[in-house]
């Protein structure tokens, strides 16, 4: 009896990119330097190259990633189309009107932060690099004074993270974007100055453009992302706790005011 064969009718993902991917990217970039509607136009007649050699691989890289973030950031996990970001540039406040970004990326947020910026996890391919990168990088006022204020007694906690030896090996060396002095309100002797300082906290990769063409590209970044974990969950550890509502203290007495007796 002949075995029976298994349908190959559904293709694998694609869990990288092509070549001609790339070559996309650098002819973008070109094109992003003529007149903007002449840069819309060559877009508009190449558009099914995007589709084809970025889009689409790119979900499917987010939907592996997502997938096995389940094991280590489970609060990160989101549908792969509101990961993805577009490639299409807002203008309409900028002197640059370059119509097209000149890469893909994906961002996971935190469930709850979505509309804000917290700690998350983000890539991107760009013609000539890819970066893998993992913490809070543009995080509001209100966030901002929230980490600093919690790093006053767990800065040891953060920077024992940064420290481990394979996120050091895996990641560039921290810096921060730190201001020059002490944010207004800390004190200039504390031992967690350093992080105090910081105007952004996380770790970042920089990877030769070909390694998202090797065919374990998604699981390069998984690796990455599940190193950085540790440390995103840390940042955005007083980002929620600083969104739970306060209770109500009325007339400044915890169990509500009095009423007085008539006369």
């Amino acid at each position: 009896m002949a075995k029976k064969l298994r349908s190959s009718s559904v293709a694998e993902p694609r869990l990288h990119l092509r070549k001609e991917g790339l070559a996309f990217l650098r002819a973008m970039v070109r094109a992003n330097k003529s007149d903007p509607a002449e840069a819309r136009a060559w877009f508009q007649q190449n558009k099914a190259t995007y589709e084809a050699e970025l889009k689409e691989p790119m979900l499917a890289i987010i939907r592996h990633v997502t997938n096995a973030m389940l094991e280590f950031a489970p609060e990160h996990v989101r549908p792969a189309e509101k990961s993805f970001f577009r490639i299409y540039r807002d203008t309409r406040f900028s002197n640059d009107k370059r119509p097209y970004k000149e890469h893909v990326a994906a961002w996971w947020s935190r469930s709850g932060l979505e509309k804000t910026s917290g700690a998350g996890f983000y890539f991107h391919i760009a013609p000539k690099e890819v970066i893998v990168a993992a913490g809070a990088y543009m995080p509001e006022k209100e966030q901002l004074a929230a980490i600093r204020h919690w790093l006053l007694e767990h800065h040891e906690e953060l920077r024992r993270e940064l420290g481990r030896p394979a996120v050091r090996n895996a990641f560039a060396e921290f810096e921060g974007n730190a201001l020059v002095r002490a944010p207004k309100g800390f004190l200039v002797e504390h031992a967690g100055l350093d992080l105090i300082r910081c105007r952004q906290w996380g770790v970042a990769a920089t990877l030769p453009v070909d390694a998202a063409l090797e065919p374990r590209f998604a699981e390069a970044v998984v690796k990455h992302f599940r190193l950085a974990a540790p440390v995103v969950e840390l940042l955005n550890g007083p980002i929620v706790a600083s969104l739970k509502p306060r209770k109500t203290v009325l007339f400044g007495l915890p169990d509500g005011p009095k009423t007085s007796k008539t006369r």
